[in-house]
């Protein structure tokens, strides 16, 4: 591999300009397929198989149809709502019904006057059916009163003779109809009673569902569209947001839920371009000159512009949600610097050492390079190893990340080696010498008490700093994660405070009845399992929203007393899963956003543990291969788990815990991304391989060529730090530029990576793991003879290759 790249970067550099063109073609092509063949890309996120996507499909199947994507719409007043304002509001929702792509637009004026015309169909209804109550009972007394005379009549009239009883026996016959048509009217009387008081009882259980508040200042409308949340185009929901934002009802303020607030546009904004400013920064600092500053920066756009725009292509065939592309944009931005740093630097130090540029460029390409492609595989197999997971999304997350570090590399052995040589001698930046003389300043070891101290230091911080991890909580942001000034955020809060945070969280409940059940006999039912559902203390309103033409099947809104990412709910899905059949229901399904939400998290959940051994299994055989070594593999694998457990126990106590959320802007506490810990587990694994790779090899090539073991791990350290160094805190500066995104769901995900990265960089590898090397001195290299045997000979620092290529001539 090591002469293969050196092959490539000397045919690079020979034709650079023709290089440099293709790449730029390549990512043109991207960009064109993207504008022409993207389609939508998803703002939450389903997993077939969860106990939400059966019964989904099984309510899908009974009422005959699916259910639309829905968004909510929030008018909010400081005065209660005017007549004139609410018909604006009202016709406003028509234009928005109008919409190509909207089903229809539940107008809350209509909704609640339709309510309150129940409400006194109900009181007119009992009130007539006491009216007829009191009638029948009179009527009764009546009858009574009438037979007693017609019976004592009856009784002389018999002792008189037939012909005089008679006449009296037909009226008694007469009375006795009457007294059957009485008690036919008394059966219909209490058949009414049963469904009014059925009525009545679903009335006062969804009483807690309101579409205008109390004090009529705020109301709440509900926009249906024509497909699902996956299958809904981009394009109707900002024709919905863009009428919106020109609408203007004078006094009222109009804000819209994240359902139809989330967007995928924009992904980069100023926070994204803040941290690669800092990243380039870093480089003008290294470098000491702008163009070789410059040509990290440039093959990393170039890589990113290809690979994120290429897969967005594939968005229009290929289910993919709106983080996607930004995990790609974060890796390719990320890694792609660095890999083209790490070669780059190399470069740099031939040509200081008098090596002609060509030759400079080919050897850094094949030695720093064959680091980087080494590199860059382990991140890409982690990467694709979330496929492994089951979950789709996830594994599309993956394989477009793999796809973006991908790119970075081949980005890195090619583009960067034709940008060097158009660079030029200007690569070894203002008042560099070309050729460097003099030895350099023998290693000495340091104390073993020193490093021992320095280990113990350094495992005992990540310890603490991943203490909160053990409260670690998943789940899905909803709009009270949203900026404080957004609109998400402001509907969501409205709706919470003026209809009941539970509104912002409600479930969809399916029943599967015993059996089929009289129509009129429905709404009793309804109204019973109603009262089942709000016997639990986490309810606070029922409603009934269909019934199966077979009268077997009925589906409710449960509106919960708790939020969408609160632990009662969570609980409350449990329970409500859990029902025990009787002699009305046989199951009790539940579905819904947030149920959906709910198993998503508790399968990535399950998910996790799995998934660190896959990354924990492969990071140990590659490690060994690499290193030839028992000791530094068990030490390498320990310290990234170490620095994993400390980047979600920071995330824990930032964003669940709440701490320094003002910095954050974390507006309200809540779990962490569900998806988040299995990515940054992934990503973080690989980087850290990086790492480990380019600051270790050169441990071991010291240590090969004689050095003793502990000057070894000085020597190595010391030659690696400055470029890991600025690796990494590229890597931090690019990560953390999307801490403070606009993109409310990159913000945990920047935050976990840059802090694992910190751990990871400047705790493990700089500290710990030189440090307890240091402890072991030669036995850290110790590997039995049998398992040297086996073992490949990979040559990943291209050292063969630097042997074969000729030094250049001393002065």
């Amino acid at each position: 591999m090591a002469r293969l790249l050196f092959r490539i970067g000397q045919s690079a550099a020979r034709r650079a300009r023709w290089v440099v063109f293709a790449w730029i073609a390549i990512a043109a092509l991207a960009v064109g397929a993207f504008a022409t063949l993207g389609g939508t890309l998803a703002t939450t996120f389903s997993v077939p198989g969860t106990e939400t996507s059966r019964v989904a499909d099984r309510i899908a199947d009974e009422l005959g149809q699916t259910a639309g994507a829905t968004g909510t719409v929030v008018f909010s007043s400081d005065a209660p709502l005017t007549d004139a304002q609410q018909g604006e509001i009202a016709a406003l929702n028509e234009r928005v019904a109008d919409l190509d792509g909207v089903d229809t637009v539940v107008d809350p004026f209509a909704t609640e006057a339709q309510r309150t015309a129940q409400a006194q169909e109900l009181r007119e209804g009992r009130s007539a059916l006491e009216e007829g109550r009191v009638q029948a009972d009179a009527g009764a007394e009546q009858l009574a009163d009438a037979r007693a005379q017609l019976e004592a009549a009856l009784e002389q009239a018999q002792q008189a003779g037939p012909q005089a009883a008679a006449p009296l026996q037909e009226q008694l016959a007469q009375l006795e109809a009457q007294e059957e048509e009485l008690e036919a009217g008394r059966a219909e009387i209490e058949a009414q009673e049963s469904q009014l008081e059925a009525g009545e009882t679903l009335l006062e259980a969804s009483s807690g569902i309101r579409t205008v508040s109390e004090d009529g200042t705020a109301a709440l409308a509900t926009v249906v569209f024509e497909q699902d949340i996956f299958s809904l185009p981009e394009e109707v929901r900002t024709d919905v947001v863009a009428l919106l934002e020109d609408a203007s009802v004078q006094g009222v303020t109009i804000d819209w839920s994240n359902e139809l607030a989330a967007t995928t546009e924009g992904l980069v904004g100023p926070a994204e371009i803040i941290g690669v400013a800092v990243a380039a920064i870093a480089l003008l600092i290294m470098f000491r000159a702008v163009l070789p500053a410059v040509v990290p920066l440039v093959s990393s756009l170039v890589g990113v512009a290809t690979s994120v725009t290429g897969a967005l292509a594939f968005s229009g065939v290929v289910e993919m949600s709106s983080v996607t592309p930004i995990l790609g944009l974060m890796l390719g931005l990320a890694v792609g610097i660095d890999y083209s740093l790490f070669i780059l630097n190399r470069h740099r130090r031939h040509r200081r050492e008098g090596m002609d540029a060509l030759t400079s460029i080919g050897l850094a390409n094949g030695t720093a390079g064959n680091a980087v492609v080494f590199a860059g595989s382990t991140v890409i197999i982690a990467l694709l190893a979330l496929n492994v997971t089951g979950i789709s999304f996830l594994g599309v997350m993956g394989t477009v990340g793999a796809v973006s570090v991908l790119v970075a590399v081949l980005a890195a052995v090619t583009l960067t080696p034709a940008l060097a040589m158009l660079v030029g001698d200007r690569i070894l930046g203002r008042g560099a010498s070309r050729r460097t003389t003099g030895a350099s300043t023998p290693a000495r070891a340091m104390k073993g008490s020193t490093a021992l101290v320095g280990a113990v230091v350094g495992v005992a911080a990540l310890l603490v700093i991943a203490i909160p991890a053990l409260d670690m909580r998943l789940g899905l942001p909803d709009g009270s994660s949203e900026p404080q000034d957004s609109t998400a955020y402001r509907a969501y809060s409205l709706t919470a405070e003026e209809f009941g945070i539970g509104l912002t969280s409600p479930l969809v409940v399916a029943a599967e009845l015993t059996g089929p059940v009289d129509e009129s006999a429905v709404p009793a039912a309804q109204a019973r399992i109603a009262e089942d559902l709000l016997a639990n203390p986490r309810v606070s309103a029922v409603a009934p929203a269909g019934v199966s033409p077979d009268r077997d099947f009925l589906v409710l809104q449960v509106v919960p007393t708790d939020g969408p990412s609160a632990e009662a709910t969570e609980q409350l899905v449990d329970d409500l899963r859990a029902t025990a059949s009787d002699d009305l229901v046989e199951e009790v399904g539940v579905a819904g956003a947030t149920s959906g939400n709910i198993d998503i998290s508790e399968i990535l959940s399950d998910a996790l543990p799995v998934y660190l051994a896959v990354v924990i299994g492969l990071s140990l055989v590659i490690l060994v291969v690499v290193f030839r070594s028992i000791a530094v593999p068990l030490i390498a694998t320990a310290g990234f788990v170490l620095s994993l457990l400390a980047a979600f126990g920071a995330m824990v106590a930032i964003y669940q815990w709440g701490w320094l959320s003002s910095v954050f802007g974390v507006n309200e506490p809540g779990p962490l991304l569900s998806f988040a810990p299995i990515l940054i587990m992934g990503i973080l694994f690989g980087l850290a391989m990086d790492y480990q790779l380019f600051l270790v090899s050169g441990m071991r090539e010291a240590w090969v060529h004689g050095t003793p073991a502990r000057e070894a791990v000085v020597e190595g350290r010391r030659n690696g730090i400055v470029v890991v160094t600025v690796a990494a805190i590229i890597m931090i500066s690019v990560f953390g530029g999307f801490v403070f995104s606009h993109l409310t769901v990159a913000r945990p995900l920047g935050f976990g990576l840059a802090a694992g990265v910190l751990f990871d960089a400047f705790v493990v590898r700089m500290v710990i793991v030189p440090s307890l090397m240091h402890v072991l001195g030669e036995r850290a290299w110790w590997l039995p003879g049998w398992l040297d045997r086996l073992l490949p000979d990979v040559d990943v620092e291209g050292a063969a290759l630097e042997r074969d290529v000729p030094a250049p001539a001393t002065a």
